[in-house]
């Protein structure tokens, strides 16, 4: 029974955001069903020269993708990339998919998260036809669909932060019309009321919202072992999910996770999958 409403302000593109899944998995591993999650994309560049005009370079791009890799251990490609990418052709995906198959809305942006992080470019049409058949879309499908997409409501809502968000104005951005929620920013809802936790926060911040709209939220235990997690989550996972998720630290999981998975190498670490 659902207890908890989360709405997630996200980009595929976000490496903030990305570097904060080990998370959201231990939130849904802990809570299952008693959340109920609403994804609103921000869209951070309608266009690559909007990073240009910012005067954010591959460079800088390359540099932030090494640091957080390093501090917050999730899969990252560091080289320089040739460009930057525009990330609204794959928010524009991923708003299609949920209105025309909503069960692969999440599973959607995991897989753009993912080909993003590897390296790939979110606005090459070959990136979201891959992502869309990871997932069992038809690309043609997903473009079709695409084509009669309207991302004006995930901006404005994106755009408009709470009171209690705009209290945290260092957790936000800023935009032309004022401030802009930051990614990965939840509004969490539940019985006793809704607390903001705007931007990249500790995993402290999350257990804390939690006990204080929903006190009576049921909690499971840690996963048994690794092979328990992976087959429960339906994707592959980094290390740093497992390990967070386990409870645990990214040596031990590593460990674990090379007696039964494979490990898809990105950047510093990978991505695990069951082996049989």
């Amino acid at each position: 029974m659902t207890a908890v409403k989360i709405i997630e302000y996200t980009d595929p593109g976000c490496p903030f955001a990305f570097s904060a899944e080990p998370f959201r998995w231990r939130l849904n591993w802990l809570y299952g069903d008693q959340l109920e999650w609403h994804l609103r994309l921000v869209v951070l560049a309608e266009s690559p020269e909007e990073y240009v005009e910012k005067g954010f370079t591959v460079e800088m791009q390359a540099a932030g993708a090494k640091w957080l890799a390093g501090e917050h251990g999730m899969p990252m490609d560091t080289r320089v990339r040739s460009r930057m990418a525009a990330t609204e052709p794959a928010c524009r995906a991923v708003v299609a998919t949920r209105e025309h198959a909503p069960e692969l809305e999440w599973p959607l942006l995991r897989r753009l998260r993912i080909r993003n992080f590897e390296g790939a470019f979110l606005d090459d049409t070959a990136t979201l036809a891959d992502a869309a058949v990871d997932v069992g879309l038809d690309p043609a499908q997903l473009s079709a669909w695409m084509e009669t997409t309207d991302l004006g409501e995930d901006k404005a809502t994106a755009r408009n932060p709470s009171p209690a968000a705009l209290a945290q104005s260092h957790k936000l951005a800023k935009w032309e019309g004022g401030m802009r929620y930051t990614c990965p920013s939840y509004e969490i809802s539940g019985p006793a009321g809704t607390i903001a936790v705007p931007g990249f926060q500790p995993w402290a911040a999350y257990e804390v919202a939690l006990a204080n709209v929903a006190p009576d939220l049921l909690r499971r235990e840690a996963p048994a072992d690794v092979s328990e997690l992976l087959s429960w989550a339906g994707s592959p996972l980094a290390s740093k999910e497992v390990a967070v998720v386990m409870d645990t630290d990214v040596p031990t999981a590593r460990e674990a996770l090379g007696r039964v998975a494979a490990e898809h190498h990105v950047g510093a670490d990978g991505f695990w999958t069951l082996t049989d």
